[in-house]
């Protein structure tokens, strides 16, 4: 599927629509409830992923759509599908409910196992990434608009930026940094961690936890369209999707803005 213009202008403003609906929530009193592998859930959740769903199945009523939030069969049927989008209508709901403004709408459009388009939208900070291989990378805070690209890794460790997790820092990452003493690191929620390799404020990402597919996958296609790597370890190959038929999970991966 050719991404056009068009279609990136109907996304965003669909994710755009959701964010306001997250927000209206946001600003409130909110209840928070538990899904059965321990994470947590809004009504914030919820209700963008009806205004995704429903949205993107107006857009394009011939691509399947894959949620976070999806049932058990839509799971299931993933499988048998080429092309679908893939959805994290709220990621970073633990940075959701500390108020803290670093979550996002992630929507990706998935091809043959690998994102080819994504969008990023973080409602609080009214920023919006988004790319393509075909159109480039880009960021809009507010309603101005800019290319975006990764750097070129500092050969100096002391000017390298790792970016790493606000909320899950796990030991393999403690571990990992330990041999880059002198980098600085950077605390970021939700796949804004990658987005800061996309727009060339950090060098590397080493994702050494849990993450699901929907959490990285239009990030991802950000990431690739601005010039980066998103490679799972250990083999280092390009980290794809939709190829394991029991789980939605990641392996650990590593995200780089600098060819390795």
């Amino acid at each position: 599927m050719k991404v056009t213009l068009e279609l990136v202008n109907q996304v965003i403003n669909l994710a755009q629509q959701a964010g306001e609906k997250i927000l209206s929530v946001y600003s409130r009193d909110f209840e928070v409830l538990e899904k059965s592998d321990q994470s947590p859930l809004t009504e914030a959740d919820l209700l963008s992923h009806k205004i995704l769903v429903g949205g993107l199945e107006l857009i394009t009523p011939t691509i399947p759509v894959l949620s976070e939030e999806s049932s058990k069969i839509v799971i299931k049927d993933r499988l048998n599908w080429k092309t679908y989008w893939l959805i994290d209508p709220l990621d970073g709901t633990k940075e959701f409910v500390k108020k803290n403004g670093e979550f996002t709408v992630n929507i990706a459009l998935v091809h043959k196992h690998q994102p080819v388009f994504g969008v990023v939208y973080a409602p609080v900070l009214n920023t919006t990434y988004w790319g393509s291989v075909e159109l480039g990378a880009h960021k809009i805070i507010k309603k101005d608009s800019v290319a975006i690209s990764v750097r070129e890794r500092p050969k100096n460790i002391s000017e390298w930026n790792i970016v790493g997790s606000r909320s899950h820092q796990s030991d393999d990452f403690k571990e990992f940094i330990s041999q880059y003493p002198e980098a600085e690191i950077i605390s970021m929620g939700s796949s804004l961690k990658l987005c800061l390799v996309a727009e060339g404020k950090a060098d590397f990402y080493p994702r050494l936890g849990l993450t699901s597919e929907w959490d990285t996958a239009a990030a991802q296609a950000i990431v690739e369209a601005a010039g980066g790597q998103v490679l799972k370890m250990p083999e280092m190959t390009s980290l794809r999707c939709n190829e394991n038929e029991s789980s939605l999970l990641n392996p650990y991966f590593l995200v780089c803005g600098d060819a390795l």
